[in-house]
C-alpha cells in the first residue's frame, strides 16, 4: 500500500507521524511524501485552538482534493474532540482519537485489506528529509490549566519505558541522524508514576549513545530543578530551552491556573542562564485571556519585552469547549486581541532580532538541513537559524559558520570548513 503521511501543529504529532512511517516501511509498505499517488492518506490533527481545529479540517479536504481516490484515516487530538464532524469530511473512511493512535496501524488493518502487499522490508530513508529525530517520551498531562485542551485531548500522563526510549535513540542514531529530540505534552513529567525523572532518562540516554545533540521540547518552568540544569554541563545538551510563560500578568496567571509568578519566572530564567551561558530561551504568550484588561495586558506586554527571550509564539486566546475557562466570564473582543496580538508580535520581532545580533561576528556550529538553490539554512545547538550560500553538500553536516549579519529568519554567514 502506498501512504501518505501529514500532521499538524506540535512536535509530538510529528514524531508520532514519523513512527508510524517506520512501521509502515519496515511491513513492506511505501510511505511517500505528496498524496496524489498513495491508496491511504493518514492526517495527525491539532484542536489547540479553533484555528488548528479549522487547519486540521483544510488538511484533510486538500488530501481529498489532490487524490479523490484516497481513503483517509483521522486521528489526533481534533479526532478525539471531534470525531463526528470530522467523520463527514469527504474522503474519511476512519477516525481514530488519541487512545487508539497507539495501536494506529492494526485499527487500519482492521478496515482496510493489506493482505495483498509484499512484506518484505525495506530500509526506511530519513522521513522526509529531517536531520533531528524527534522521539516521543511520554503523552498526557495530569495539570489543569484553564485554557489547555489537550490535556482533555491527550488524557493522563503516562511515560514510555527508559530501555524502549533508549532503544529507539540507538536505532536512529545508526541511521545518521545527528540530533535527538525529546518530546511530550509534559516532558517534565516524565517517570514520576514510576519514580523515575526526567533527569533520569537523559543521564541514561548520554551515557548510551554518542550523537552530537540532545534537545528538550517544551517543559515547564516548575520542572526545570538544579539537578536538571546541572546536565547542562555536558556539551552535547543543546543550549536551548522551550519554557511557555502564557502571561507576564500574574492576576491573569491566576486565572490560568499557572504554577508560578512572574518572579518566580523571571529567577527561573536568570538562574538558568547563569548555567548555560548563550542559552536561548523561547516561550509561548497568550493575548487576550478570560478577563485581562488593558492593565493586565501592559503588564503582561512589559514583562516579556523585559526577559529577552529568543523566540516567542503569540496566541489569541480560544476558548475550547471542555475546558474550564470555556464557562469563566470576562470575553476579550475579538479586535481587541488582534490589536493586542499585533503588539506583542512587535515585541516577538524585537526581541529575537536583539537575541541574535548578540552573535554576530561570533563562529558558531550549525546542523545543516536543507538547500533551495544553494542557499543552505541549518540551526545552531541554541538554536538560531542559519543560512549560508554554499554549492557543496551540507545535508546532516556540523560545519562551523561565521556568523555575520540579521536574516528574516534569523542570521547569515559564511562556511569555515569545507566538507570534502
Amino acid at each position: 500500500m502506498r501512504v501518505f503521511l501529514t500532521s499538524l501543529g506540535c512536535k509530538l504529532n510529528q514524531s508520532e507521524v514519523e513512527s508510524w512511517a517506520r512501521q509502515l516501511t519496515a511491513a513492506g509498505h511505501t510511505v511517500l511524501e505528496n498524496p496524489e499517488d498513495a491508496d491511504l492518506c493518514i492526517v495527525n490533527t491539532c484542536t489547540v485552538t479553533h484555528i488548528a481545529s479549522r487547519k486540521s479540517r483544510q488538511l484533510i479536504r486538500r488530501c481529498h482534493r489532490a487524490n479523490p481516490r484516497a481513503g483517509i484515516v483521522v486521528t489526533g487530538c481534533d479526532a478525539e474532540m471531534n470525531p463526528n464532524a470530522l467523520t463527514e469530511l469527504p474522503g474519511v473512511r476512519l477516525v481514530l482519537g488519541t487512545a487508539a493512535k497507539e495501536h494506529l496501524l492494526e485499527k487500519i488493518a482492521e478496515q482496510f485489506d493489506l493482505s495483498s502487499q509484499d512484506k518484505v522490508a525495506c530500509p526506511q530513508p530519513r522521513f522526509f528529509g529531517h536531520t533531528r529525530a524527534f522521539v516521543k517520551i511520554q503523552d498526557g498531562c495530569n495539570n489543569a490549566c484553564t485554557y489547555c485542551i489537550v490535556r482533555v485531548a491527550r488524557g493522563k500522563q503516562r511515560s514510555r519505558p527508559i530501555a524502549a526510549i533508549v532503544e529507539e535513540i540507538i536505532a536512529r542514531e545508526k541511521e545518521g541522524y545527528q540530533e535527538m529530540v525529546l518530546t511530550g505534552v509534559h516532558i517534565g513529567a516524565y517517570g514520576h508514576e514510576r519514580g523515575e525523572t526526567l533527569a533520569d532518562l537523559i543521564q541514561t540516554i548520554l551515557a548510551n549513545t554518542h550523537f552530537p545533540r540532545l534537545r528538550l521540547s517544551s517543559i515547564e518552568p516548575w520542572d526545570l530543578t538544579p539537578d536538571l540544569l546541572r546536565l547542562w554541563e555536558n556539551p552535547r545538551m543543546c543550549r536551548h530551552l522551550h519554557l511557555p510563560l502564557q502571561s507576564g500578568c500574574d492576576d491573569t496567571l491566576k486565572r490560568m491556573n499557572r504554577r508560578y509568578t512572574t518572579a518566580q519566572y523571571r529567577d527561573l530564567l536568570a538562574y538558568a542562564r547563569e548555567w548555560i551561558p548563550d542559552l536561548a530561551v523561547t516561550t509561548d504568550v497568550i493575548v487576550g485571556f478570560l478577563g485581562e484588561d488593558e492593565q493586565e495586558f501592559a503588564s503582561s506586554a512589559a514583562f516579556v519585552a523585559a526577559m529577552g527571550f529568543a523566540r516567542i509564539h503569540v496566541f489569541p486566546f480560544s476558548a475550547r469547549p471542555g475546558t474550564a475557562a470555556a464557562s469563566m466570564p470576562g470575553q476579550v473582543p475579538p479586535s481587541v486581541k488582534k490589536r493586542r496580538t499585533d503588539l506583542m508580535l512587535s515585541i516577538a520581532r524585537y526581541s529575537a532580532e536583539a537575541f541574535h545580533r548578540r552573535f554576530i561576528g561570533r563562529t558558531m556550529d550549525v546542523l545543516w538541513e536543507n538547500a533551495i538553490d544553494n542557499r543552505w539554512s541549518g540551526l545552531t545547538d541554541n538554536y538560531i537559524r542559519v543560512e549560508v550560500t554554499s554549492d557543496q553538500q551540507l545535508h546532516n553536516r556540523i560545519l562551523p559558520v561565521r556568523l555575520l549579519e540579521l536574516s528574516k529568519a534569523g542570521l547569515r554567514g559564511e562556511l569555515l570548513q569545507s566538507t570534502a
